[in-house]
């Protein structure tokens, strides 16, 4: 981890190891998206944004269950108004707070976001940006310029993350993305785009990583710069197995970290969206003790993934010596 905390480990070990229960909640905040990537099918599934109340109800209940960290995402975090005053009621109960953001309001809020310990920003690309999120790469870049210098001035510990989905669209820029990454004093991450069931064959034909030869030189690239002390923050047995496209390893992301949509509806992660009960409902308690078995099966029958959050930290509750030196992210 970049800043390794014992308390924190401790905290984590302990809820994770001896009462079997996840540390990280990762949050769907509100239900709406300003931007229509073609790969992503979170911005079809709207629906009514759920009252600050029900959310400071949520947070309070996921602190009592044991929850440490809070990821608001999904879909887009900053079309909240009261987002910071959702992230302050989290951090003024002891949570680390974290977010995901596609970063075209960044500009606009970064002072707001003084509460968020850990950001996240999509980027995914340079010149191929514009095609893939149908945005400007400048209105971005000048967004992440000015959350960069506010959270200077905010004396923010922890570096903003770039994290680059890796398509068929954008290998050819990931060099200038770390070369970026470095001249920005940032971190950047990397993860392979996820063929969902629910987009179209023809979208992935495009968008797809359809030329294995290139794309494995590109990851080879990427763990090549690591080496060199490139601000990547993945570790080397992640990218290898991103590279080959073997998911060798045991996954332990449920019992790590857990999903909650808008709704409160509880689900294993972000592959699977079984619902296994409404946390704002019934709560933390009751719907992770009556959806035990229902999550060992879901977690049986499947057949992987490669995001970088489940994976990493995966490999991390298996005490797997490379990844704990060098996955440098939460």
């Amino acid at each position: 981890m970049s800043r390794f905390d014992p308390i924190l480990a401790s905290r984590a070990l302990w809820q994770i190891r001896v009462r079997k229960r996840p540390f990280v909640l990762s949050h769907g905040v509100n239900a709406s998206c300003n931007m229509r990537c073609k790969f992503c099918e979170y911005w079809k599934k709207t629906g009514e944004e759920p009252p600050r109340e029900d959310i400071f109800k949520l947070l309070d209940d996921a602190r009592k269950f044991g929850i440490g960290v809070y990821n608001a995402w999904t879909v887009e975090p900053l079309l909240r108004q009261d987002l910071p005053q959702i992230m302050a009621h989290a951090k003024g109960i002891g949570m680390i707070t974290s977010m995901v953001t596609n970063g075209k309001l960044l500009y606009e809020r970064a002072e707001e976001l003084v509460d968020v310990d850990y950001l996240s920003v999509s980027v995914d690309g340079v010149d191929s940006y514009k095609e893939i999120r149908r945005m400007d790469f400048e209105t971005l870049l000048k967004g992440l310029k000015k959350a960069i210098r506010v959270r200077k001035l905010q004396k923010k510990k922890n570096p903003i993350l770039m994290n680059c989905v890796l398509t068929g669209k954008n290998l050819d820029d990931i060099e200038t993305l770390i070369l970026l990454a470095k001249k920005l004093g940032v971190k950047v991450s990397f993860e392979p785009v996820h063929e969902f069931p629910g987009i179209s064959e023809e979208i992935w034909n495009d968008i797809g990583i359809r030329d294995k030869e290139k794309f494995h030189c590109t990851v080879d690239h990427i763990i090549e710069l690591k080496k060199q002390g490139y601000p990547i923050i993945n570790s080397e047995t992640y990218l290898k197995m991103v590279r080959d496209g073997k998911m060798d390893y045991k996954c332990r992301a449920s019992g790590v970290i857990i999903n909650v949509t808008h709704d409160g509806t509880m689900e294993t992660c972000r592959v699977h969206n079984e619902p296994l009960g409404n946390v704002i409902l019934d709560g933390f308690e009751s719907v992770w003790k009556n959806s035990e078995e229902h999550r060992k099966e879901i977690v049986k029958n499947c057949s992987g993934c490669l995001f970088f959050g489940y994976t990493e930290n995966s490999l991390m509750q298996s005490f797997n010596p490379e990844v704990l030196m060098h996955y440098e992210w939460m």
